[in-house]
């Protein structure tokens, strides 16, 4: 759809006076259509009431469409086998490292680089299960990981 004269029609990331982000669709002379990226509702609103945001692209402020857990885990995330890992870990509850080491295809650099990203991303932590060092989630990875399994 061709823009009419005086509208803009660039997408960017504004905010209203309660802070509150929006992506602009368009503009025009007196007020601006904007969608709410948590409900997808798109309405107009007047220009004064907005200003735009620097350094967040329209299109991080659409992907707050997707709950911030399950952003993290999708962020952390990079193959089948680091996705499995946390299943496996959100199944079997807290797992030792040592049970981690014999019951997966994993060589131990592998497992530690995996464990490291998910710690460094708040996905798990260190956990002591039956006088061992091991792994557990942690409530955003639960929660990241139900919604994906939502689907």
């Amino acid at each position: 759809m061709a823009a009419s004269p005086g509208e803009v029609t660039d997408v960017r990331t504004v905010e209203d006076d309660s802070g509150k982000r929006y992506v602009l669709l368009k503009r025009s002379g007196d007020s601006s259509l904007v969608r709410d990226p948590t409900t997808g509702e798109e309405r107009y609103v007047e220009n004064e009431a907005l200003s735009a945001v620097e350094g967040e692209s329209p299109l991080e402020t659409a992907a707050r469409a997707v709950s911030g857990p399950t952003r993290r885990v999708l962020r952390a995330v990079h193959s089948d086998t680091a996705l499995g890992l946390l299943v496996e870990l959100d199944e079997r509850g807290p797992i030792p490292v040592r049970d981690l080491m014999g019951s997966y295809d994993l060589c131990e650099s592998d497992l530690h680089g995996l464990l490291a990203e998910f710690t460094a991303a708040g996905l798990v932590t260190e956990a002591a299960v039956v006088g061992e060092r091991g792994y557990e989630l942690t409530d955003v990875a639960r929660e990241g990981l139900a919604a994906l399994r939502r689907e």
